[in-house]
């Protein structure tokens, strides 16, 4: 295997997902293991006589230690959640009051707030009827699919 093509497939894995590959061809194998974030050196096994030789570094063999459970506390109530991916916007536009205040009483179908989507504003409007009793939002933060915006007991 030419040197081009192995500078190529380790270039591959160090700019991929990829966290190992092996390739066998007639003149040979080569095996490619990244670490870290970074690709190891390659690990040449001929079937025949090598010219070039590449440096073999042992890479210790250290199992992850699993992550200690996150416990967080889900706000009491009922949690509006976003969606859409966009810009959540508490009003209508910036010098007019907000839509709802930590709380206002809502029911079923007031607006709540407005994100912004692709330059369309989307209002959002309550799923349940009750008191608003946090805003989890900032005017003007990007919001994600599913993230929580309000909570209404």
């Amino acid at each position: 295997m030419d040197l081009r093509k192995l500078k190529t497939l380790i270039d591959l894995v160090s700019d991929s997902n990829v966290s190992e590959l092996e390739i066998t061809e007639a003149e040979g194998k080569v095996r490619i293991v990244k670490s870290m974030g970074q690709a190891q050196p390659v690990v040449m096994q001929q079937a025949a006589p090598v010219t070039v030789a590449a440096p073999v570094v042992a890479a210790p063999l250290v199992a992850p230690e699993p992550a200690a459970p996150v416990v967080a506390s889900a706000p009491a109530g009922h949690a509006v959640k976003s969606p859409m991916v966009g810009t959540f916007y508490r009003s209508s536009s910036p010098g007019s009051a907000p839509f709802v205040q930590i709380g206002s009483v809502v029911k079923e179908g007031d607006t709540l707030c407005i994100i912004e989507a692709m330059k369309i504003l989307n209002e959002i409007e309550s799923d349940k009827s009750g008191t608003v009793t946090q805003i989890l939002c900032e005017n003007g933060q990007a919001v994600e699919y599913g993230q929580p915006l309000f909570i209404v007991e």
